[in-house]
């Protein structure tokens, strides 16, 4: 059993700041790539930003520039840094990863999610 448990969301003003965490827990062999997703109401969930194992990088083109995803390999944590916050990122924010839980058995797990809420 693996559990990916967010944290970090909340309400910020358009401009601020936010960081959420997405710590892994349980029968864990090996952590492959992460990733955050986003959902807003009414419309499909999409892909923020991800990062493997060895630390490579992609983002939405949306939030290039303003996110940034990073990994603590000790901690089983991923990191969402996000900047310059606007309205159009308020959703609810979702950890997915790519878990080893032996040498021969890889599956994919989701967080509960976080909200984030941008005024404006």
């Amino acid at each position: 059993q693996v559990l990916l448990v967010e944290s970090g969301g909340g309400l910020v003003q358009a401009g601020g700041s936010l960081r959420l965490s997405c710590a892994a827990s349980g029968s864990i062999f090996r952590i492959n790539a992460m990733a955050w997703y986003r959902q807003a109401p009414g419309k499909q969930r999409e892909l923020v930003a991800a990062i493997t194992s060895g630390g490579s990088t992609n983002y939405a083109d949306s939030v290039k520039g303003r996110f940034t995803v990073s990994r603590d390999n000790a901690k089983n944590t991923v990191y969402l840094q996000m900047n310059s916050l606007k309205p159009e990122d308020t959703a609810v924010y979702y950890c997915n990863g790519d878990i080893q839980v032996n040498r021969n058995y890889e599956y994919n797990y989701w967080g509960q999610g976080t909200q984030v809420t941008v005024s404006s």
